[in-house]
């Protein structure tokens, strides 16, 4: 009798924003995250400027979480053109921050990129007309193609993937239809749906849904900190 695999508790939460006045300390969070899951998950959007400084608080911030940290980068980290010092720091304080890589914990594959914007379905942005636009295009399918990279090379059958932008526009709901298409991208969602995954966390919705499924079934969460979670914490709590 083969003998049952226990579930992982994930903690998962983006949209930190922390930012260099430190007018909110995420500490004390993160000390209650330890105390309830085995794995907290950053979606993105870790800095409100991608600043260092802003990056240096939250590292000293996480000296109170005793568990695993994995995340991704958002667009905000990427506001200052500071995102190469910004990574160093955020590495360096511990996190297993994920660029179209994976990295396992406890049997569960983490699995994170931080996602571009596109549009859904019928209506995703194509490759057609002035540069700018086929520059966009081009890296919202780079995106996808990291995350394809990533998946192919995991091995276990427990896989959560980890993104800032948003797969399907059903966690979008809330916000304003005429932005869903900067806030994520159909790529991402056909590209988890060519494996199979446990679930898929993302943020950069202040004001969207929290839960949705892609069209092959894989569950996703809007994991964003404004989101209403089921327990009322600004973070969900998933067992993998």
């Amino acid at each position: 009798m083969t003998k049952a695999r226990k579930s992982l508790k994930v903690a998962a939460i983006g949209d930190l924003h922390v930012k260099e006045d430190g007018s909110r300390s995420y500490s004390e969070l993160f000390g209650e995250i330890s105390e309830v899951a085995d794995v907290l998950v950053l979606a993105g959007d870790i800095t409100d400027l991608g600043r260092p400084a802003e990056a240096e608080i939250l590292a000293n911030q996480l000296k109170s979480c005793s568990i695993p940290v994995v995340g991704v980068l958002g667009n905000h980290d990427y506001e200052c053109g500071a995102v190469e010092e910004v990574t160093s720091i955020v590495k360096d304080a511990g996190v297993h921050l994920l660029e179209g890589q994976s990295t396992s914990i406890d049997g569960v594959d983490f699995v994170g990129v931080k996602g571009f914007a596109g549009g859904f379905g019928r209506y995703m942005l194509s490759s057609f007309g002035e540069p700018a636009i086929k520059a966009m295009v081009s890296e919202s399918t780079h995106e996808a193609m990291n995350l394809e990279n990533a998946l192919r090379h995991v091995e276990s059958d427990r896989v959560l993937v980890v993104l800032h932008y948003a797969p399907i526009p059903e966690t979008l709901q809330g916000e304003p239809v005429e932005i869903f298409p900067f806030l994520g991208s159909s790529r991402l969602a056909e590209t988890v749906d060519r494996f199979k995954v446990s679930a898929i966390v993302h943020g950069h919705a202040h004001h969207g849904s929290y839960q949705g499924k892609t069209p092959g079934g894989a569950p996703v969460y809007n994991v964003a900190a404004p989101i209403p979670k089921p327990d009322g914490k600004p973070y969900a709590l998933l067992s993998i």
